[in-house]
């Protein structure tokens, strides 16, 4: 199911190195695109994506037949609440406890 949800762009597959293990971290999560194809994530508290994240900014993102490297980079204030608002009118109500983890802009790094 998560592949169908990556490959139709509902869904963006994240690559992430482990901060503790070192060994590439692989998970499906909802995003929001930006106009200059940056892309938005919100996390709930605890998710070991966000933190690898913090650890090392440095990612894969796949999204249908699109995969790129980019830099993660932490959002705070007004950035961090118009990120949670996107997430929750593209998804639905705020299952996954956004607003309490951190959230993220992905900046495609040029190759």
């Amino acid at each position: 199911m998560e592949d169908e949800l990556v490959a139709a762009g509902r869904y963006a597959r994240l690559e992430t190195r482990g901060r503790v293990s070192g060994l590439p971290r692989v998970v499906t999560i909802g995003f929001v695109e930006e106009h200059d194809g940056t892309i938005l994530l919100a996390a709930r508290a605890g998710a070991h994506w966000a933190d690898n994240l913090l650890a090392d900014p440095r990612c894969v993102v796949t999204v249908g037949e699109r995969s790129w490297s980019a830099v993660a980079e932490e959002l705070e204030g007004s950035e961090f609440g118009r990120t949670i608002r996107e997430h929750i009118l593209r998804y639905g109500t705020p299952a996954e406890m956004l607003g309490h983890g951190p959230a993220f802009r992905l900046r495609p790094v040029a190759a």
